[in-house]
């Protein structure tokens, strides 16, 4: 019998992504508290900019963006923000969506398996992705509930189980 596969990916679904921005952007324009305080949120690029005439207000666009991204589904582990910075008269902060797992976490998953799933697991990274084998398709099931057990500060992905 030919061995089971699974691979581990970090990915962002960009529409659901778009769609948050998007539900944030017109509850910001709707709200009265962000009535006349210049807050904003848009894509700029690949990043997230937000505009506002003070910090709080720029991290409570934030939180609304958050919350946006909860309820489409998307882990907080994959939005990377910075602090508000003074731009003249406004505040900006930026994020980024992380996707792809580095060669650094990539190792740091590797070993978990490597020491705590069945022995009988191998694992190898395959570019931004790894791809985990094993003849027991129980054995690739405990890895899968062993890494989401685990804590490590991105969202994994357990897709193209076969």
């Amino acid at each position: 019998m030919a061995d089971s596969s699974f691979d581990i990916v970090s990915k962002v679904d960009r529409q659901e992504a778009d769609n948050a921005l998007n539900q944030a952007r017109k509850e910001i324009e709707q709200r009265y508290d962000f009535k006349g305080v210049g807050a904003s949120i848009a894509w700029s690029g690949d990043k997230i900019v937000i505009v506002a005439n003070s910090a709080e207000r720029a991290n409570a666009v934030l939180d609304v963006f958050q919350s946006k991204l909860i309820k489409r589904g998307i882990s907080l582990k994959s939005l990377e923000s910075g602090e508000p910075q003074a731009s003249g008269k406004e505040f900006r902060l930026e994020s980024t969506l992380k996707e792809g797992i580095s060669s650094e976490n990539a190792k740091k998953i590797g070993k978990i398996i490597r020491d705590e799933g069945p022995k009988s697991v191998k694992s190898q990274i395959q570019g931004d992705e790894l791809r985990v084998q094993s003849k027991s398709r129980d054995d690739l099931q405990a890895v899968i509930a062993l890494l989401k057990g685990s804590d490590l500060d991105l969202d994994l992905q357990f897709i193209n189980f076969r």
